[in-house]
């Protein structure tokens, strides 16, 4: 039996999906038995124009982490998605746009302007920005278009699966790359984990529905062991977040932030959120409440800290 070619590639994010894939540990002995990795840019030498040369759909699994920052990004995913016939969104990035993805709070400009001009550290009288083209004795020297939004794999191709997590569990990925190797891949669509209930599902801290009169940041408090920390004040995005990760954060006593995306039929993660927190509050007064809600530092980067191109919101309105 041949064994089956697959591909990794890293668009807009940290690299922690990167390290998540080795943590598989030995399994990765299992998985070089039965795959030949074709296209991995951070660990073996292959040109893109290796994969432009590959026959369309001669790789059997792609998994594709990163959002979709910039034109070189969206040109690989419209690329792999040719060549791959398995498309997996890998990691939070892929699947929701993530960290990278808060970014459409602003614009190519405002971005530029911080980044180029503004920072304290920055010496650039000139106002010296990127350019996408640039003549040098050599020749032409060009660099990729950066776009004024983030965008999620799957609103740029054609997405067959999602690992979800950021990074995902070691666990995670194992159960998609050992469902690709048994060819036991679920229906087209699904997003991979352990339990598609809420974190909560698999939190061990009891809820009683207790109601809070003040939000705390995570440092402002020690919680109490075994009790539900959105009812001790804490921003936990159990409630709105699809379990399978074992819920590490609860049982360390620090929230859930949301990383595994939104529950089984949840269209918006932020919005669950919001309510799950709109639930615990013990008021009805609307001073009170908005004294409360004040609290929240960053509401965005709380709420929509992993989902932000993917919500119904999906980027700031900007005049």
């Amino acid at each position: 039996m041949p064994k089956l070619k697959v591909a990794f590639y890293w668009a807009a994010s940290c690299g922690g999906c990167e390290i998540a894939q080795l943590q598989i540990g030995d399994k990765l002995l299992k998985l070089a038995e039965a795959a030949d990795i074709v296209f991995w840019p951070v660990a073996i030498d292959v040109k893109y124009k290796d994969v432009e040369a590959m026959p369309d759909k001669s790789i059997d699994a792609c998994l594709f982490n990163g959002a979709i920052r910039n034109s070189e990004q969206e040109h690989m995913a419209k690329m792999l998605r040719e060549k791959s016939k398995v498309l997996i969104a890998y990691g939070s990035c892929a699947y929701e746009g993530c960290i990278p993805g808060l970014g459409n709070l602003f614009n190519r400009q405002m971005i530029f302007d911080r980044v180029y001009i503004e920072t304290e550290s920055t010496d650039n009288k000139g106002k010296i920005y990127p350019q996408t083209s640039c003549q040098v004795p050599e020749g032409e020297l060009t660099l990729p278009e950066f776009y004024d939004t983030v965008k999620t794999l799957r609103q740029t191709v054609d997405v067959d699966y999602v690992i979800p997590g950021c990074p995902p569990e070691e666990k995670t990925t194992w159960l998609a790359l050992e469902a690709l190797i048994e060819d036991k891949l679920p229906p087209k669509g699904t997003v991979i984990t352990h339990n598609s209930k809420a974190v909560c599902d698999d939190c061990p801290h009891q809820r009683d529905v207790k109601k809070i009169k003040q939000i705390y940041r995570n440092y402002e408090i020690i919680p109490e062991p075994g009790i539900c920390l959105l009812e001790q004040g804490l921003l936990c995005a159990g409630p709105a977040t699809r379990g399978g990760c074992g819920a590490p954060c609860p049982q360390a006593n620090m929230p859930c932030t949301g990383c595994y995306g939104p529950v089984e039929g949840v269209v918006d993660q932020g919005a669950k959120f919001l309510s799950a927190v709109a639930s615990v509050i013990d008021t009805d007064d609307p001073q009170e409440i908005q004294r409360i809600i004040n609290d929240i530092v960053d509401p965005v980067g709380t709420f929509y800290r992993y989902s932000l191109p993917d919500s119904i919101l999906r980027r700031a309105r900007i005049k």
